[in-house]
């Protein structure tokens, strides 16, 4: 599997590309800026791009949604409750950090267990509200992407509209602990990690 992090947009957000490597299908995980050079990226690598994947609806998070669906035609998909999120400049927040950039629907949206083939890998649509109510992670082998759930040392914020601590804690204690401590995690912000770490040395979720 490869996989790939660039960091998009005013806010840093962490953008992925992930791929099967046999059948060059390959999946970008919030593309929140750079749409085109994202497009640039997939074709140096001869890569077909499939999907476009928000985690959740924020702005920093999507704001590369419309120029990279036009470049590759993929397929732009995120939790039916977030779905509206990706055409307001209210409920993105676009508006509350002063980003500006063409906001366009999703093709279709995603339920929890939901899973994507990619070439010989499959995606498992996680819900995992709390950040917004339509956050999701998403697994495939041994990675474990988490958006704005969980991070690296931290957790996602739940002050924003449609936030949720007690969801968050829920969501990461039930449905991301769950998975072998030796998988990695790619958040949606700063620097990976695993799950034994965050389930020994998060401060947010330790019991």
């Amino acid at each position: 599997m490869f996989i790939t992090k660039r960091e998009v947009g005013p806010l840093a957000a962490n953008c992925y590309i992930i791929a099967d490597e046999k059948t060059k299908e390959a999946a970008v995980i919030d593309p929140g800026g750079d749409g085109e050079q994202i497009a640039g990226l997939c074709k140096q690598q001869g890569f077909t791009l499939r999907y476009i994947i928000n985690t959740h609806g924020h702005a920093d998070h999507i704001m590369g949604n419309a120029a990279l669906k036009a470049a590759t035609g993929a397929e732009l998909l995120v939790h039916a409750a977030d779905g509206a999120r990706l055409t307001s400049p209210e409920l993105s927040l676009a508006a509350f950090v002063g980003l500006q950039a063409e906001l366009i629907p999703p093709d279709r949206t995603l339920t929890d267990g939901e899973e994507l083939p990619l070439g010989a890998l499959r995606l498992k649509i996680i819900h995992t509200p709390g950040h917004t109510a339509g956050g999701i992670s998403i697994a495939v082998g041994e990675a474990l992407f988490t958006g704005d759930t969980l991070f690296n040392g931290s957790i996602g914020r739940t002050d924003f509209p449609g936030g949720s601590h007690k969801e968050l804690i829920q969501a990461i204690k039930t449905r991301l602990f769950t998975y072998p401590e030796d998988t990695v995690v790619y958040p949606g912000h700063g620097p990976g990690t695993t799950i034994k770490a965050e389930k020994e040395g998060n401060p947010f979720v330790r019991p």
